[in-house]
């Protein structure tokens, strides 16, 4: 921060808006941060989320000069999406039933499962909670007691029971996220887990299953492709470290005689 910038916040003088573009970019950051930390780790390479973004290492150091602030702000970001996610399903909606679909669809898609436990010990509740506009829990609730409240949701599901089953759902599965369609596969199951939550005598759901269907052959097709590509990084990470410790044997190189 410069000089100016800061005796301008001591002052209370609010800082100028973002431009478009830069905006843009920090948008473009945060997603890209978000996919490749539920992918790999807050320790994945700088130069991965930038790639993914679309812009240059500069642009992401210009945003987030330190990788903690990449965290904080992609926290930050799942957080306040999660909230407007679920304010507007609630707002729009006038079934509850529709309303709770669509906000855990939506859920699903910002990988709440995978990227903030990645993040968890990079930053403290008040640090994250204090900077997001709002609590997702309220509309959420309120959604699933009007559900209940008509008769559309079996009236022993609590809220645990949307939430905690999202972030199960938004885990990938074993292979460090190399299957493709992955993310349809769970907006599948979702819905499936959706229409269990109907009361006893409901009519049967009409609503089709998107997603791939994967039936006993694609899972035994998947089952190998999740094991080859398991061994092969695992081959690739021993042959890597195996490489660096030869490194570390050989002595320095005799000087050349003079």
């Amino acid at each position: 921060m410069s000089a100016d910038a800061e005796t301008d916040a001591l002052a209370g003088v609010p800082s100028p808006p973002m431009r478009a573009d830069a905006r843009r970019n920090r948008e473009q950051i945060l997603r890209a941060a978000r996919e490749v930390f539920a992918d790999q780790g807050p320790d994945a390479p700088l130069d991965e989320i930038a790639r993914r973004a679309g812009v240059g290492i500069a642009t992401l150091y210009r945003r987030f000069p330190h990788r903690a602030e990449l965290h904080r702000g992609v926290a930050i970001e799942v957080l306040t999406a999660l909230v407007e996610a679920a304010s507007r399903a609630a707002a729009e909606e006038v079934d509850p039933c529709l309303a709770l679909r669509r906000f855990m669809h939506a859920a699903l898609d910002l990988k709440i499962g995978s990227v903030l436990p990645a993040l968890l010990g990079r930053f403290t509740v008040d640090e994250i909670l204090d900077s997001v506009p709002g609590d997702a829990v309220d509309p959420i609730d309120a959604m699933l007691l009007r559900a209940q409240e008509r008769g559309l949701v079996r009236s022993d599901v609590v809220f645990g029971d949307i939430t905690l089953m999202i972030i199960r759902l938004t885990r990938p599965l074993p292979g460090g996220g190399r299957f493709a369609p992955d993310d349809g596969l769970a907006h599948r199951q979702l819905d499936v887990y959706i229409d269990g939550l109907r009361p006893t005598g409901s009519p049967r759901p009409t609503t089709p299953l998107g997603g791939p269907a994967v039936d006993a052959e694609a899972f035994k097709r998947i089952r190998e492709q999740v094991i080859d590509d398991a061994h092969d990084a695992h081959e690739a990470r021993d042959a890597h470290e195996a490489r660096d410790a030869e490194s570390d044997l050989d002595p320095d190189p005799a000087p050349d005689p003079a």
